[in-house]
């Protein structure tokens, strides 16, 4: 039975060339949400080929399985995936797979978990430092303001998210500034670029030797950041988003001739500065359209033999 080989050969395939493809495109800085979407089909269809070959490979090597797996199924779709010319590599294939499903899966959970006790964190800090006053209502305001030296902005998410800016921000930050930074952290709020963020990370960090997870993981961190400045700019303007973020990040080197962590800020501020042309409307849908293709491969690939029978 060929149909699992060519599943891991086909995940293997996508997992290496996908990545060189997108990397070598001009266009996902220019469309950095058709970008976010291309990157998560790719991933689902590496992620849907493992797990297709995981369930026919445990189908190959104990009736029990196919029992469940074919069990609507005619005999002669049986027949045609010829699970009886499987050898013992069936067994260690699904046994493999399964076990890198469970990794994957304690991965994520160990990623939300974290999130929520930084989340916990946060609040309680947020709290302390800005304490409510009587007959406040919690969570009642989206705008919280700190007490701070340092100009600096953050979106707390949780049931009722909310907007965190320093005093200094506030006097830094001139006319519409302000708002260009709720927009953009709104953006993210609205996306849900948390969970995004969430998935790559587990993925990178139970699978580090895979490179297609640890540039999925970069790119999410980048594309996320740039989805959030075009929301901001489209509702401010390209020019006050900007001077917002050059305004907030201004004292902390990132603009200087040293490498920073935050080195992609100069890269933002100049891409807001002088934005690049946006895509055709018709190429954004035909590139949409594309990359929800990608997924539905490894299901046709898994269904060949029983078309084939039944056509």
């Amino acid at each position: 039975m060929m149909v699992p080989a060519a599943l891991l050969l086909l995940g293997a395939l996508t997992a290496v060339v996908a990545p060189r493809l997108l990397a070598r495109a001009d266009w996902p800085d220019r469309e950095p949400v058709v970008a976010l979407w291309v990157w998560q089909c790719v991933v689902a269809a590496v992620l849907l080929c493992c797990a297709l070959s995981m369930t026919l490979s445990a189908a190959a090597a104990w009736q029990a399985v196919r029992g469940h797996v074919f069990a609507p199924a005619p005999h002669a779709v049986v027949e045609a995936y010829a699970f009886g010319a499987t050898g013992p590599w069936a067994a260690t294939t699904a046994v493999a797979l399964a076990l890198g499903g469970v990794w994957t899966a304690a991965m994520l959970v160990r990623e939300v978990l974290r999130a929520r006790v930084r989340r916990r964190q946060n609040g309680a800090e947020l709290l302390f430092r800005a304490p409510q006053l009587p007959g406040e209502e919690p969570d009642g305001h989206r705008l919280v303001v700190l007490e701070g030296e340092r100009p600096d902005a953050w979106w707390l998410p949780g049931a009722a998210p909310r907007l965190v800016v320093t005093t200094a921000a506030l006097r830094r930050l001139k006319g519409r500034q302000l708002d260009a930074v709720l927009a953009h952290e709104e953006g993210h709020a609205q996306a849900r670029h948390d969970w995004l963020l969430h998935c790559s990370a587990a993925l990178a960090g139970g699978f580090p030797q895979v490179p297609v997870f640890a540039a999925f993981r970069h790119e999410m961190h980048r594309l996320v950041e740039l989805a959030a400045d075009d929301m901001a700019s489209r509702r401010f303007g390209r020019l006050t988003t900007a001077l917002a973020l050059v305004e907030l990040n201004e004292d902390r080197g990132v603009f200087g001739p040293c490498p920073t962590p935050q080195a992609h800020l100069p890269l933002r501020v100049n891409r807001l500065l002088t934005p690049p042309d946006r895509l055709s409307a018709a190429r954004r849908l035909r590139l949409t359209a594309a990359a929800a293709l990608v997924p539905v491969v490894p299901v046709l690939v898994t269904f060949v033999p029983a078309l084939r029978t039944l056509g």
